[in-house]
């Protein structure tokens, strides 16, 4: 069963291309015309080992915000499509990164539902040209639009990069896992017998 999806979204805001294959090796096309979104992006497709193609033309001459939340939205819609029903699935995941002073946790259930849970002992800001507050943005909209529920937790760190690289790195090898394919699982990993 190929687990790729392609989706293609305009509005008056944004216009976004997205393609994942969930089975690739972590290679990533990347342009969002933000230098460090794209080097965080870059980083979750290298980490969770998803092949990532990503496009996006937004109204940055009004600010990121609309750029950002809308390639979350995208992207957790391409996400949640090429993973089908779920089948097989390990469901649950979890790691932590540290990135020199850093530290991040993030922890995946691939449950059908979309819900975000985010704490950390700093917020966020400008990281590079990036509005780095928006970072909560994004993952909100992934999370609600791939459908499963991610807490993440930002430990300590001082630094805006390695704080927000720290995050996404745990974010990818925390789905990486929850996502790999489960040879003893028979059917979805659910008692309900379906995930939703």
């Amino acid at each position: 069963m190929s687990r790729r999806a392609n989706i293609e979204r305009s509005t008056l805001e944004t216009k976004i291309s997205v393609t994942v294959n969930l089975d690739g090796h972590g290679s990533s096309k990347i342009d969002t015309a933000i230098g460090f979104f794209d080097h965080l992006l870059s980083a979750w497709s290298k980490h969770a080992g998803i092949d990532l193609d990503l496009i996006v033309r937004g109204d940055l001459h009004i600010d990121q915000h609309h750029t950002v939340e809308d390639t979350g939205i995208v992207l957790g819609g391409a996400l949640e499509k090429a993973l089908g029903d779920r089948s097989g699935i390990t469901r649950f995941g979890h790691a932590y990164c540290p990135l020199d002073e850093s530290l991040a946790r993030s922890v995946v259930d691939i449950s059908g539902r979309g819900y975000l849970v985010f704490n950390s002992v700093r917020a966020l800001s400008n990281a590079g040209e990036f509005q780095g507050e928006l970072l909560t943005e994004f993952l909100r909209a992934v999370a609600i639009n791939g459908k499963f529920t991610l807490h993440m937790d930002l430990l300590r760190g001082e630094n805006q990069h390695h704080m927000q690289e720290a995050l996404m790195k745990s974010f990818a090898r925390a789905f990486r896992i929850a996502v790999t394919p489960d040879e003893r699982q028979h059917g979805v990993a659910s008692t309900k017998g379906i995930l939703v």
